[in-house]
C-alpha cells in the first residue's frame, strides 16, 4: 500500500471516530437540553402558582432554580464547544484530502492514475465524499448553535419541542451522510463486503 492509499485509509478511520464522537456529544447534550427544558417548565409553572404573592422562599427557590438552570447552560454550551472542535478536525481532514487529490493530480494529471488506490475510486470521489460529510457537519453544528443561544430563553413549549426535536434528528445529517462514512469504510477495506 502506497503513501497516498495509506493516507485515505486512515483519514477513513478517523471519520469514523469522528463521528462516533459526535454521536455520543449529540446525546449528551440531547440530555442537557432536555434537562433545561424541563426546568424551565418547572419555572415557568412556579411563577404561574407564586403570582399574587410569592413567599419569601419562593424567592430562594427561583434563584436556587437559575443557577443550577445556568450551570444546564453552561454543560450544553461546552458540548457545543467540542463539536467545534469534532468539526475542526473534519476540516483538517478534508484539507488532507484535498492535498492527496492535488498530489495525484500533479502526479498522473487531471486523469488520474491508471488504477485506483483502494478498491475502485478515485481519489476525486474520495474528496468529493469528503467534502459532502464535512458539509454536513457543519451545518448540524450551526444550527446547534442557534439552539444553545435560544434553548434557555423560549417562551412557548411549543418551541422548545422543536429545539428537542432538531437536536435528535439532526435534520442536517441526513441517512445518506452514514451511507458514506459506510461507502469510505467499505472503499478503503475497513468494512468488508
Amino acid at each position: 500500500m502506497n503513501g497516498s492509499a495509506r493516507k485515505l485509509k486512515d483519514n477513513a478511520a478517523d471519520w469514523h471516530n469522528l463521528m462516533l464522537r459526535w454521536d455520543k456529544l449529540n446525546e449528551d447534550g440531547f440530555n442537557v437540553a432536555a434537562k433545561i427544558i424541563s426546568m424551565r417548565r418547572f419555572q415557568s409553572d412556579q411563577l404561574m402558582v407564586g403570582k399574587s404573592s410569592p413567599p419569601p422562599s419562593a424567592t430562594l427557590q427561583h434563584m436556587v432554580g437559575a443557577a443550577e438552570l445556568q450551570d444546564e447552560c453552561f454543560k450544553l454550551q461546552d458540548s457545543i464547544t467540542k463539536m467545534v472542535a469534532v468539526v475542526s478536525k473534519m476540516e483538517r481532514l478534508m484539507v488532507s484530502q484535498q492535498g492527496i487529490q492535488q498530489l495525484e493530480e500533479f502526479q498522473f494529471g487531471l486523469d488520474g492514475r491508471k488504477f485506483p488506490l483502494c478498491h475502485s475510486w478515485t481519489t476525486k470521489e474520495f474528496e468529493e465524499s469528503t467534502r459532502a460529510l464535512l458539509a454536513a457537519f457543519s451545518q448540524e453544528l450551526q444550527l446547534k448553535q442557534i439552539i444553545v443561544q435560544e434553548i434557555a430563553h423560549s417562551t412557548t413549549s411549543e418551541l422548545c419541542v422543536v429545539y428537542l426535536s432538531c437536536w435528535l434528528h439532526q435534520p442536517f445529517i441526513p441517512t445518506q451522510t452514514r451511507l458514506t462514512l459506510e461507502a469510505l469504510l467499505l472503499e478503503t477495506g475497513h468494512r468488508q463486503l
